[in-house]
């Protein structure tokens, strides 16, 4: 009997796709290995995920995708990372196989990015717009970078450094942001790969997306060149790399006290040649130069060490940063200090980012067996975050130095810190003599430091054990580095001047954190949209209102009273737009002057005010009698026959008179109701008047869109939260509470403090002012959303899927939330 052919048929479908994905992982992993080579080969890293991104997009399933993912991150781990495992097995005396299998288990945890995207990627593959899945994907991959920071810091694109033009936009964005386009570039061609005739849009996208990288980069050099160029006193720093690694074994051979005599003279004597050979005037060691406690010596050999180095730098006449320890009650801790000729010892800076499992273990996992089954662990304590200390030459000169000792570099917010705190330059002290062997990963580590200087625009002097110390200009650009294995000393400057303002000082490692929000909005909106979906159908599946139980209210505007009560909205919105042009062009953002005071409350709150008067006194209510659709107000009282309606025109002025949409009224006979119709859902209206029998002519595509769109903002709009006396008025005057009771503490020692002092009228108009100003900045806040909220609502519309019936809802929902929920945050956070 001939063999069933399902079973052979079925192979060739179940290994198909993962022999796919294995390749494809496998390619990638060769050109990423190429990439990370530097120099030359940086346009690889344009075009190395495309072979693995073009098979994931062909992955249906979870289990495809984890299975990818892993692939992946393996082969990326020895391809960026290659040199990692042989250097950690001589490190911690494991052979060279055993290393390579601990990396590849450990690689989808070491490379848990590459698992995020790929995740993101499937559970984003029915979206309609393809660039929102690869935008999402690429958000995953920096927000995981981000949450779980890597051993090294490492990212993609760190091997753009060699790219003079590409690395500038580190500024912006950091090494996150330029992996973001990387990610993004990578993507768009290997959509191209499969988009047929529409390939060209996407290659030129991603092109035109390479190129506006660039050309930020080279007009941020040229930008930065006259600032850069500009004559500046400089202190002349010496750099000191006497290669000398193997601490531990000359103390195994010769004992503490002659290893360490020995570093020591080296050091002197390299140091007295940097500073009366090449006039150097402040000096640096690397990271452990001195291996002990300085300061708080451990024997009376320690205390003999540390007079010496305190008579050596006062015999130079230079002040010294070098490597060593620090310790108090709580441990010891990894430490730079920093000593004076004249004052001594200022301090230490204490290293904030531990390697894990070599320099600190956590402490649910140490222990007597963890340290006999790893001896080589340490237990150091980590610092509190960055410092800048002064660096204080013979004739008065000083430079605030930030000081970063090792994996501190990798660590982007750590320099940011500092810059902050005012440094002028960066100092780097590391020991990188576990990549004695593997030149690679020293590399790796100084494409990764010069980062720091492009983001901060900081100066960096980088000295290690036994290489690679180098100098770093504020482009990212190392000037002169040694090489493995060499003793040498580097003589750099620091300028003194403030450095160039950067976007990335001001918002810190934002990419990352934007990234999770942006992933966290997204799963939010799919969820409130199929909240507002089900809503809609339950809505649409809903008996129609009985026309004889509707009321609604509205406001019926004659043509004299619509016409002032719109100039009066437009005074407002020129005295608000005046008030947001002051305030960009100098005055700050902070509502703090009387004059902006005065000209919001006469230019905008005065007309709202009147227009409020004026809405109140044309309020009518509507419903169906007899046949007609009756209008009744204090004011006017009209009747209109249902049979005589002939359709409903939404006026093109919606956005102004905003959460009310005004409508007009066409009849039979051509005429126009004279009076407009101001509601907050004509399109209820429109229903009410169809079910009670009205003949209304079809909407043409705009009224209906602007129905559809009043209808979506009425599902959203709250009584009570969206009434304006509560927006602007008595939410202002809750956040202006608080504050006003602290300047009332801080300027007259009491909440009544000014009252006591000047009487009640004084006391009324203190607070009279702080309620304007928070409501004035609460209006400009509410204004900032409305937009947000209508271009949000206006991309949607001209796409390819037009119905935004889900998208205003959930966008009016958020906007409310960001309004009562982000002010309160924001005044808390200011206070405490």
């Amino acid at each position: 009997m001939a063999p069933p052919a399902a079973p052979e048929a079925a192979r060739p479908r179940v290994a198909a796709p993962v022999l796919r994905a294995t390749a494809g992982a496998l390619l990638s992993g060769l050109l990423i290995a190429a990439y990370a080579r530097g120099g030359a080969c940086w346009p690889i890293g344009f075009v190395a995920l495309v072979p693995w991104l073009w098979t994931l997009r062909r992955v249906t399933t979870w289990r495809g995708a984890s299975g990818s993912a892993i692939a992946m991150s393996i082969a990326y781990a020895f391809g960026a990372l290659g040199w990692f495992a042989p250097a950690f097995g001589a490190y911690v005396g494991l052979n060279a196989v055993s290393a390579a299998a601990i990396l590849v288990l450990a690689a989808p945890l070491l490379q848990p990015q590459v698992l995020a995207f790929a995740l993101v990627h499937r559970a984003t593959r029915h979206s309609p717009r393809p660039l929102l899945r690869v935008v999402a994907a690429a958000a995953a991959w920096v927000a995981m970078e981000w949450l779980a920071p890597k051993l090294l810091g490492d990212t993609l694109a760190h091997g753009l450094q060699p790219s003079t033009w590409m690395r500038q936009a580190a500024d912006l964005g950091g090494a996150a942001g330029l992996t973001v386009v990387l990610l993004l570039a990578n993507a768009g061609i290997a959509l191209a790969l499969d988009a047929g005739r529409g390939a060209w849009r996407l290659l030129l996208a991603a092109v035109l997306l390479v190129a506006a990288t660039a050309g930020y980069g080279a007009w941020r050099l040229a930008s930065l060149s006259d600032a850069l160029s500009a004559p500046a006193p400089a202190l002349r720093v010496g750099l000191v790399q006497a290669n000398l690694a193997d601490v531990e074994r000359r103390r195994a051979e010769r004992g503490t006290h002659a290893a360490l005599r020995e570093i020591l003279d080296v050091h002197w004597t390299m140091s007295a040649h940097a500073v009366r050979a090449q006039g150097a005037e402040a000096l640096v060691w690397s990271e452990t130069t001195y291996p002990t406690t300085f300061g708080q010596p451990k024997s009376e050999d320690g205390a003999t060490f540390d007079a010496e180095l305190v008579e050596g730098v006062a015999g130079l006449g230079v002040p010294l940063v070098f490597g060593t320890y620090d310790r108090d009650a709580a441990g010891e801790y990894n430490s730079a200090a920093f000593l004076e000729p004249a004052r001594g010892l200022l301090g230490h800076y204490r290293k904030t980012h531990l390697f894990p499992f070599t320099e600190r273990v956590p402490a649910w996992l140490d222990g007597e067996g963890f340290r006999r089954l790893f001896p080589w662990t340490g237990s150091w304590r980590p610092g509190h975050g960055a410092r800048v200390f002064p660096l204080q030459v013979a004739d008065g000169r000083e430079a605030s130095v930030l000081p970063l000792i090792c994996l501190d570099d990798v660590r982007t917010q750590l320099a940011i810190d500092g810059a902050r705190l005012g440094a002028q330059a960066i100092v780097g002290l590391s020991n990188d003599s576990w990549f004695s062997a593997h030149p690679d990963g020293a590399r790796l580590h100084l494409a990764v430091a010069t980062f720091r200087s492009i983001e901060t625009r900081l100066p960096q002097l980088r000295v290690t054990t036994n290489g690679l110390s180098a100098l770093v200009d504020e482009t990212g650009e190392v000037l002169v580095q040694t090489t493995m294995g060499q003793q040498a000393v580097l003589v750099g400057d620091i300028p003194l001047r403030d450095p160039v303002p950067t976007l990335m000082v001001r918002l810190g490692d934002w990419v990352g954190r934007a990234a999770l929000l942006f992933l966290l909005a997204m799963l939010a909106a799919r969820g409130l949209a199929r909240t507002v979906e089900s809503r809609a159908r339950a809505a649409r599946s809903a008996p129609p209102a009985v026309p004889s139980q509707w009321q609604a209210s509205l406001v019926l505007l004659a043509p004299g009273v619509r016409a002032c009560m719109l100039a009066l909205r437009l005074v407002a919105a020129g005295a608000l737009a005046w008030l947001v042009l002051r305030m960009a062009l100098g005055a700050g953002w902070q509502v703090n002057a009387i004059e902006q005071i005065a000209v919001f409350a006469l230019g905008v709150v005065l007309p709202l005010l009147a227009e409020w008067g004026l809405r109140r006194a044309r309020a009518a209510q509507a419903r169906i009698v007899d046949g007609a659709l009756v209008l009744a107000g204090a004011a006017r009282h009209v009747e209109i026959p249902i049979a005589s309606i002939r359709a409903l025109r939404v006026e093109s002025l919606a956005w102004l008179t905003a959460p009310h949409t005004p409508v007009a009224l066409e009849l039979a006979s051509g005429q126009v109701l004279r009076e407009r119709i101001e509601m907050i859902d004509p399109a209820m209206l429109a229903t009410v008047l169809r079910a009670a029998g009205a003949a209304l002519h079809p909407e043409d595509a705009v009224t209906a869109t602007r129905l559809a769109d009043a209808a979506a903002r009425a599902t959203a709009y709250h009584r009570i939260l969206d009434h304006g006396a509560v927006r602007h008025a008595l939410f202002p005057l809750l956040l202006a509470l608080p504050a006003f009771r602290l300047h009332q503490h801080i300027a007259f020692g009491g909440t009544f403090g000014e009252y006591l002092s000047y009487g009640l009228g004084a006391w009324l108009g203190g607070l009279l002012i702080w309620w304007a100003a928070w409501s004035l900045g609460l209006m400009l806040y509410a204004v900032v959303l409305r937009v947000l909220v209508e271009i949000a609502n206006a991309a949607t519309r001209v796409s390819r899927h037009r119905d935004t019936a889900g998208l205003r809802p959930m966008l009016e929902h958020l906007a409310r939330a960001l309004y009562f929920l982000g002010p309160p945050v924001w005044l808390l956070t200011r206070v405490l």
